[in-house]
């Protein structure tokens, strides 16, 4: 039985907003394809489609049907060869561009000094040069433009092909038939270097654009690039891992040490100290040591290509915003050829006498003027830059919605365990009550041999505190018989004769143990046949950086709660650490998901922080999920975004990050629609009968040109937010 898939097609000759509307509802109208989105910014298409109803191969042929083209490559599951294909079509149609650019300058220029530099205006040699710069140099526009015509579509390549064809042949006929002209009293003007002017403009923008929206996209080129090409290494394989190498599978270290630079998963700047047992990461930098590495996931497998694929995807994902640009854009091309012919056909009723030659001269700088480029590009740009932004710092977006929703938030659940905590116990207070030295060195070499025979996870952190406490000494081994286990209650064994028990009951009160347990703290007592030894404080350790990240949602308004399954002892310690000023403890898995809906049915914004299996409901429920990255892999599917490093600061920089990311939005969509709005009526000659002002076509152009560039260099702000 078949089942949806997604996969994201890189998306050739798009131009515009209308051209993603165009592509967009062409993939939505096949069968078997449930969802599709399509950006301008990152030119891929993210399909939900069904392999056994369409394939991969039909989406493609109905795309080029459309005019445009779907890189598909055969038995690419996961599109990295198409991805590979399309980056080379990519750099050779961008040498191709920049190359007509600059012959198109150079004709426009030499057409703009036959035009003023001579009493005799050469207007056969102006009409050839014209005709190279448009026929050649703009030929991408006309081709598009016809194909698009053929399957009734328009698009901003239809109104430059209009606008040039319109100059270039009413000039033609005013050099060929001036008789026309002169016969009504009337001086036939060639326009022949408006044509080249606005191919050139226009070149010039799009080179500019394609290398701003490079930028836009860097971090996700970054990433890829530190995936290993064609490393012969398989599940299980141990390999060395040299100074200055970079890690080419995930896996465990089995022997060495050293440090490693994880900052480009996980954003943080220092190095980590890597020794045996810990786990490593494909693409990481090893620093001056060496080690070896036992593989566990290798290729498509590892968290490089997973992250990856979820900012790949997420850059290619819309958010609500963009539905209604997309709506808007899909009608603006028509609209913008209806207005030019309302235009043109003004200015021969109100302007009997040199109403048709500034009439087509209005006609021709409405066209060139209207950017729906700029439409297309105000929010794909900003989220892409946005989501980038975030992946370079260890924070990793589902999608765009995701983002947009993390700057409307007034509410932060945390859980506990693994969110604010290490989420593993660790030894905090100790008390021995042998009055020598030497004696405690005994005691501690007895603890430690029993310890070491547990596998519970207290006896874990006392061990780690026991070797951290003995580091420097030399003592000898001590020797365990008869060990035994007590269930519910701990452990006990014989050393020189004498019974020695560790866990949880005590064989005498202890003023320590008491003052340990009201702090919400777990105990090990530690007692021999002669009475107590020594007890042991353990708990949960707060992360560094959770109550600065408690300390900064604050300041951005936003009410923090901890929910937690634990018990409240251990929860309000927690609280009063971190600075959290609403607990609720003893929660319950779908407890938590009723809190969270009841937040919601109250009218707040809610994000719920977590990173374990019981935290699954409640982040599913939540307006936004952010999970731990070192939390279970059930917690991290289900949220919208992840915390790569698990270091709570992240979540008011995603905060952050959104609203700044919401502002650049707002602004170009502000500048895309006030721009059209104020520029194509002055196109249009508004202005004419108060000052006698009539925008040139070429100036237009140029207009239509930066109003692009201003766009995504306003988007590439967030890249330094």
């Amino acid at each position: 039985m078949s089942k949806t898939v997604r996969k994201t097609f890189p998306v050739q000759g798009m131009g515009c907003a209308a051209c993603v509307a165009r592509v967009e509802n062409t993939i939505k109208g096949q069968n078997g394809v449930s969802a599709c989105s399509v950006s301008l910014a990152s030119n891929t298409a993210q399909v939900d489609y069904d392999p056994g109803v369409v394939t991969a191969a039909d989406l493609q042929k109905a795309v080029r049907d459309a005019g445009y083209d779907l890189i598909v490559v055969d038995g690419d599951e996961d599109g990295d060869e198409a991805a590979d294909e399309a980056e080379r079509a990519s750099q050779d149609s961008y040498r191709a561009l920049v190359r007509d650019t600059r012959l198109a300058v150079t004709l426009a220029v030499l057409l703009m000094i036959l035009s003023m530099g001579f009493k005799t205006y050469p207007g056969v040699l102006a009409a050839c040069l014209a005709a190279v710069a448009v026929f050649w140099c703009g030929r991408r526009f006309l081709s598009t433009a016809w194909r698009q015509a053929r399957h009734r579509s328009a698009s901003m390549d239809t109104l430059v092909a209009l606008s040039i064809l319109i100059s270039f042949f009413f000039s033609l006929f005013n050099l060929l038939f001036p008789g026309v002209w002169t016969r009504r009293g009337l001086e036939p003007h060639l326009y022949f270097e408006s044509g080249a002017m606005i191919v050139a403009f226009i070149l010039i923008g799009r080179v500019l654009m394609a290398r701003a929206q490079r930028g836009t996209t860097a971090a996700i080129r970054a990433l890829a690039g530190l995936q290993p090409r064609q490393v012969d290494i398989r599940v299980g394989d141990v390999f060395s891992v040299r100074p200055g190498d970079r890690i080419a599978a995930d896996g465990v270290v089995v022997s060495g040490s050293s440090y490693v630079d994880e900052s480009l998963l996980t954003g943080e700047p220092v190095a980590v100290f890597k020794q045996a047992g810990d786990k490593v990461y494909t693409g990481t930098m090893n620093q001056k040591g060496s080690f070896d590495v036992r593989a566990e996931k290798v290729g498509r497998e590892t968290m490089l290509s997973a992250i990856v694929r979820m900012v790949k995807e997420a850059q290619g994902s819309k958010a609500r915003i963009q539905t209604t640009v997309d709506k808007v854009a899909a009608v603006f091309v028509p609209v913008i050829i209806g207005i030019s012919l309302v235009t043109l056909l003004c200015w021969v009723l109100l302007s009997p006498t040199d109403g048709l030659t500034r009439g087509l001269m209005a006609m021709v700088s409405v066209l060139v003027i209207a950017c729906p480029c700029s439409l297309g590009l105000a929010t794909p740009t900003a989220l892409i830059a946005g989501i980038g932004n975030g992946a370079r710092k260890g924070i990793l977006v589902q999608d765009a919605d995701a983002l947009q929703v993390a700057g409307t938030l007034d509410t932060v659940i945390l859980d506990k365990t693994g969110t604010l905590t290490e989420g593993r116990p660790a030894v905090t207070d100790a008390f021995w009550y042998t009055a020598s030295e030497e004696e405690r060195r005994a005691n501690r070499a007895i603890l430690l041999a029993l310890e070491l025979r547990s596998e519970h996870p207290l006896a874990m952190a006392v061990v780690s505190f026991l070797r951290a406490e003995r580091m420097d000494e030399e003592v000898p081994e001590a020797e365990i018989s008869s060990f035994e286990t007590l269930p519910g209650s701990g452990i006990a064994g014989y050393c020189r004769g004498m019974r020695f028990y560790a866990g949880r009951e005590a064989a005498e009160p202890s003023v320590y143990a008491e003052r340990w347990q009201k702090e919400g703290k777990s105990l090990v007592y530690f007692s021999g046949e002669e009475g107590l030894i020594a007890v042991f404080a353990l708990t949960d350790r707060v992360k560094e950086g959770s109550a600065e990240a408690v300390s900064l949602l604050h300041q951005q308004g936003i009410r923090t709660v901890l929910l937690t399954g634990d018990n409240a002892a251990s929860a309000e310690r927690v609280a009063a650490e971190t600075g959290i000023g609403t607990v609720r403890a003893g929660v319950l898995p779908l407890e938590k998901e009723e809190y969270v809906r009841r937040l919601q049915e109250e009218g707040h914004k809610v994000a719920m922080v977590g990173d374990g299996i019981n935290d699954s409901a409640a982040l599913s429920r939540a307006d936004l999920s952010i999970a731990m990255g070192r939390g279970s892999d059930l917690a991290i599917h289900t949220a919208m975004a992840t915390v790569v490093s698990s270091d709570l600061r992240k979540v008011p920089q995603l905060i952050r990050l959104s609203k700044k990311t919401g502002r650049i939005v707002r602004e170009n969509l502000f500048w895309a629609f006030f721009y059209n709005v104020l520029a194509v009526p002055v196109a249009a000659g508004v202005l004419y009968p108060v000052n006698g002002f009539l925008l040139n076509p070429m100036v237009a152009a140029a207009c239509m040109a930066l109003s692009s560039v201003c766009v995504v260099a306003n988007s590439l702000r967030l890249r330094r937010a």
